[in-house]
């Protein structure tokens, strides 16, 4: 039993973020591990299993290095390649403001000189004027000649001026170096999270100069910019889905670790930028990449090798037993979504069973709790935001029903119009009986957002050629055109009649746009078809799913609870599963109440359940007999 608690305000929350990793004990270890000898990480798992979260904590438990900025100067023997200096945390700001200081020193006195001038420019053109009105005894003539030289004089002055400020600028940039890394007052391991992130911004890059003559140009080193292999020197450096990484960058990513340092050059052929190359820049980060199970196909084969040798793989838990201690875990994880989003209430005692309960569904696998986390605390923090609308002071399982229903994935409410429209054009049958037609089970979406659907199938058996074949229509995958073809072995079995050698099979999915990929409605084509073979009609308020072996054994399947909802959800009164799945359903006893669950072991089972006998009681009798 959970310990009692009024509410998640009563469950503790770690500060540390290793403590709230949710049942990835095996990943945590190994993190551990390789924080101590700055090891490289390669963790392999489904969406929201916590990959991030190990790759931040790895950050955190790295031993306390002295962190340095990183500067890059001008060259005077090569503008196009800067210099690359590093200094202690916080002192590269000082260096590059004694730099300016210094540099303003020789125009200490521009001040001065532009006054003088000024004054020299009124005074000059006024003793003119003057000794001319005496001379000539002209006034206008005077003023005339007064405004022109005074005129010019500010023309001189402003001219003076802008080339003084402009040799400044120019001198003063030219010798200023600049912080591309700056780890001023930081005081732990920096983290970045280059997920995604485009070559420049990963490996470094030099910014386009559009004024590159007449000596407007900007030095080199002012447009050198720091990647993020840079910034995280010292540090860990977080890459999800690192496969879809160009090749050319894997490579280059794999040079940096190898060597802990890189140059930084321009990432576009046709910008100026590609002309400088820096000296190497110190990149000696600890890698954490991460992927699912294609991203070890298609990674650099090279920088896998790389990892692996100086590091670990760990394959990431998607579920986890459902004991109580890992129930407790459920909870923890409830309070600290709850802690880290700051604007929904604590959890009821009931609310948390209500989750763990959803936990339970949403792992698809008997006796399990999901860890993709990420969903389940959509959900949680849905539930938050129904009780705060309501002014609840903690969310209570209401709640959470309410949220269900709000916070529904986009395939459950695709499948919800798809049922809706089905049922209103008779696409979906629910009661009557007709031969051939069998109503099947399926899910849409991915195993983090499944919903079950209703999938109309239909069989017609007819005299065959020469070459007799079983064909089938609704955009089916491999998995399920093999899945038909096993079919005719069940029918030989029972009947001793290879039906592909005198009879042409056709099986249609009806509308099945969305397609069909595994073999979960094999035994629904066994019933259809057999239906259609021997003319007996099937029971329309009936519903299946579950695989088949060649020799009629009925096996389990995946999204049994969303398979049986979507026929709860149509209406139907009847739905067989396999027995091996009865303990993976999981949905709230009022509703269960509104469908009869029929598990069976075997095809047979199937037949006698489904299919309407009456007058055809020996056909039966030589099934059961087989």
């Amino acid at each position: 039993m959970l310990p009692k608690f009024k509410s998640t305000a009563d469950v503790k929350v770690s500060k540390s973020i290793i403590d709230q990793v949710i049942g990835q004990e095996e990943a945590v270890e190994i993190i551990k591990k390789a924080s101590i000898q700055r090891r490289h990480v390669l963790l392999i798992g489904e969406p929201g299993t916590g990959k991030s979260m190990l790759g931040m904590a790895l950050a955190e438990l790295l031993p306390k290095e002295t962190l340095v900025d990183t500067l890059a100067f001008p060259n005077p023997n090569d503008e196009n390649q800067p210099l690359i200096r590093t200094v202690p945390a916080g002192e590269g700001r000082d260096i590059v403001a004694k730099a300016r200081l210094n540099s303003n020193e020789m125009f200490k006195n521009q001040n001065l000189i532009v006054l003088v001038l000024a004054l020299a420019s009124i005074a000059i053109p006024w003793v003119l004027r003057s000794y001319y009105i005496k001379l000539e005894g002209n006034v206008i003539a005077a003023n005339i000649m007064f405004t022109a030289l005074f005129l010019g004089g500010m023309v001189f002055v402003g001219a003076f001026l802008f080339f003084i400020s402009f040799g400044k600028r120019m001198d003063g940039k030219a010798k200023v170096p600049r912080v591309i890394v700056d780890n001023f007052n930081r005081q732990q391991a920096p983290f970045f999270d280059a997920t995604g992130a485009h070559a420049g911004a990963l490996l470094g890059d030099v910014l386009h100069d559009p004024f590159q003559s007449g000596g407007l140009g900007t030095p080199a080193h002012e447009r050198v910019v720091a990647g993020m292999i840079h910034k995280t020197n010292l540090g860990v450096l977080f890459l999800d889905e690192i496969a879809i990484l160009h090749p050319a960058t894997q490579q280059e990513l794999l040079s940096a670790i190898q060597e802990r340092k890189f140059a930084i050059t321009g990432q576009s052929e046709r910008s100026a930028g590609a002309m400088v190359r820096t000296e190497p820049v110190p990149c000696d980060f600890v890698l954490v990449a991460a992927g699912n199970i294609e991203t070890i196909k298609n990674m650099h084969p090279a920088l896998r090798s790389r990892i692996r040798g100086y590091g670990y793989e760990v394959f990431m838990q998607d579920t986890m037993l459902d004991t109580e201690e890992n129930r407790r875990k459920i909870a923890q994880f409830v309070a600290q979504e709850v802690v880290k989003d700051k604007k929904i209430p604590h959890f009821s005692s009931d609310g948390v069973d209500v989750i763990i309960e959803e936990a339970k569904r949403r792992a698809n696998r008997k006796g399990h709790l999901t860890l993709r986390l990420r969903e389940l605390g959509g959900l949680i923090r849905a539930a938050g935001d129904v009780a705060r609308e309501e002014g609840s002071k903690l969310v209570e399982s209401s709640h959470i029903m309410k949220a269900k229903r709000l916070a529904r994935t986009l395939e459950q409410q695709i499948a919800d119009k798809y049922i809706e429209r089905k049922k209103e054009y008779e696409v979906i049958r629910t009661t009557g009986r007709l031969v051939g037609r069998v109503n099947g089970l399926a899910v849409m979406g991915g195993e983090d957002a499944q919903s079950g659907i209703i999938l109309p199938i239909e069989a017609q058996v007819t005299p065959g050629g020469k070459e007799s074949e079983i064909i089938a229509t609704g955009k089916l995958g491999e998995i399920a055109k093999e899945a038909i073809k096993n079919v005719s072995a069940i029918i030989k079995g029972y009947f001793g009649q290879d039906i592909k050698e005198t009879l042409d099979i056709y099986v249609q999915f009806i509308q099945t746009y969305e397609g069909v990929e595994g073999d979960s409605a094999s035994i629904a084509v066994a019933t259809a078809v057999i239906s259609a073979f021997k003319n007996v009609p099937v029971n329309q308020d009936t519903c299946m799913t579950g695989s088949l072996s060649v020799r009629g054994e009925v096996l389990p399947i995946g999204g049994v609870s969303s398979k049986v909802e979507a026929a709860i959800e149509a209406g139907l009164k009847k739905v067989i599963v396999p027995r091996a799945n009865l303990k993976d359903i999981v949905i709230p006893a009022d509703r269960l109440e509104k469908i009869t669950l029929i598990p069976v072991d075997r095809i047979g089972e199937v037949l006698r359940e489904a299919l309407y006998w009456k007058g055809k009681e020996k056909i039966l009798a030589l099934i059961e007999g087989a």
